[in-house]
């Protein structure tokens, strides 16, 4: 089974509140018959995206196939939230790398996040880019956590524009009963994620790609020139980017053997008028410290959008908003009643050390996924350095490549057994608060 086509109709996006609310998107055509180029993307998220775009602007001749839409995957139905450094945080790097490794992760994380920014900007991408997000903890000790952390960025890493709050400060941002405390960084942010993934679509177009959606790629024959294969069409091309993350299939054994497809789920409620201050007074997004994450903002029309829950098979549950509902009433009890307008689910992919995979998985082989739910930046940032590899400047690709990625135990045949085993574990450790 694929999970391109386990829970999706072909060449739609799913029905979210993002696709409600989505800019106007132009079909691309299907690729037909054979056609050359220099660099070859598959997979039309933020990296694919991101690569396409800034291998065209340094004058390659690019083709990016896709299998549904552009932005159909993880980079249409996420949070939305644009963080700071890797998904690992900076005193976990250091331990693991050394301070000087660790350093230069910072570096590259913000400079993920100044690429999104830019490229809003400098393309005149209309996402609804607010400046902010808050990690919240369920105790003391996790508050004292954050606020260590918060103190190692100010000092260590001159990191100026985060915050931490204490039990009033947080009650005051996130009137939640559940959160004690945290840290609020207003060096990150939040958006709308298929808008952008939009808005990089028609900047990649305007550069000169030529995007094919609805081309499912099937085979590829690695060589001197790598041909690709899809369904109606065949692509030649010097080089090859994979940006596939969790809907890579079994295009590379060596890529899917370190990167596991999960399922995580977001609700849209109805608007919330005047109560919409009873879950944030500032139009930040919030993350909390549970293992599987719960996370959340505001909508422009006063929504709450609330992502919690994960599945690791290859079907979303049947009833996701039942799913969510049950860690959206732990944190807000007074909305247990509230009525769900939208529900839906999204495979994103994560790796042993929930560090992203890059890697030259051939002499022209370029690969990168694994983001592990820290991917607007880092997924866009990922195709920018990849692009600035095959141009032949690979100092920040390689910093990335160098990040312990081991393959999951047990193989394609265990690894899901052995996920659900382990996160079930995280699961109660939860909910006994350890």
């Amino acid at each position: 089974m694929n999970l391109l086509f386990s829970n999706d109709r072909q060449g739609q996006y799913p029905p979210s509140w993002y696709a409600t609310t989505a800019h106007e998107a132009p079909a691309h055509p299907e690729l037909k018959g054979s056609v050359r180029a220099d660099v070859c993307v598959v997979g039309a998220g933020y990296t694919g995206l991101s690569a396409a775009l800034h291998l065209a602007e340094r004058g390659f001749d690019v083709v990016l196939l896709e299998a549904h839409r552009v932005g159909f995957g993880a980079s249409g139905r996420n949070g939305g939230q644009l963080g700071s450094g890797q998904r690992q945080d900076q005193a976990s790097l250091e331990a693991m790398l050394g301070k000087d490794e660790a350093r230069k992760l910072w570096d590259l994380g913000e400079e993920a996040k100044e690429l999104v920014k830019g490229l809003v900007s400098k393309h005149g991408i209309d996402c609804d880019l607010k400046p902010g997000v808050a990690w919240t903890g369920f105790s003391t000790r996790e508050t004292d956590d954050l606020r260590g952390y918060a103190e190692l960025l100010q000092r260590d890493y001159g990191y100026d524009q985060v915050t931490a709050l204490d039990a009033d400060a947080c009650r005051a941002l996130c009137p939640s009963p559940a959160y004690k405390g945290g840290m609020l960084d207003m060096g990150a942010a939040h958006l709308h994620p298929l808008n952008l993934a939009l808005g990089l679509a028609r900047a990649a177009a305007a550069a000169g790609v030529r995007v094919y959606e609805n081309s499912h790629v099937h085979h590829i024959k690695e060589g001197g020139k790598v041909t690709i294969q899809t369904g109606q069409g065949r692509v030649e091309a010097d080089h090859l980017v994979l940006a596939c993350n969790g809907y890579l299939g079994g295009l590379n054994r060596k890529v899917a053997a370190r990167v596991m497809p999960i399922n995580n789920f977001i609700v849209a409620t109805e608007p919330l008028g005047e109560d919409a201050a009873r879950v944030l007074t500032q139009d930040v997004a919030v993350a909390d410290s549970k293992f599987v994450v719960n996370y959340f903002r505001l909508s422009a029309d006063k929504r709450l959008l609330f992502g919690g829950g994960e599945s690791y098979g290859y079907r979303f549950p049947r009833d996701i908003g039942a799913v969510v509902r049950k860690p959206m009433t732990e944190i807000f009890p007074h909305l247990a009643d509230v009525k769900l307008d939208y529900a839906w689910g999204g495979t994103l992919a994560i790796t042993m050390k929930r560090l992203p995979y890059l890697a030259r998985v051939a002499p022209n082989i370029l690969s990168a996924s694994g983001y592990s739910g820290h991917g607007v930046g880092t997924a866009t940032h990922a195709g920018y350095l990849m692009a600035r590899a095959i141009a032949g400047q690979a100092e920040g690709f390689d910093t990335m490549a160098r990040l312990p990625t081991p393959p999951f135990p047990g193989g394609a045949a265990l690894r899901n057994p052995l996920l659900v085993l382990a996160m079930t574990w995280f699961s109660l450790r939860d909910r006994l608060g350890i």
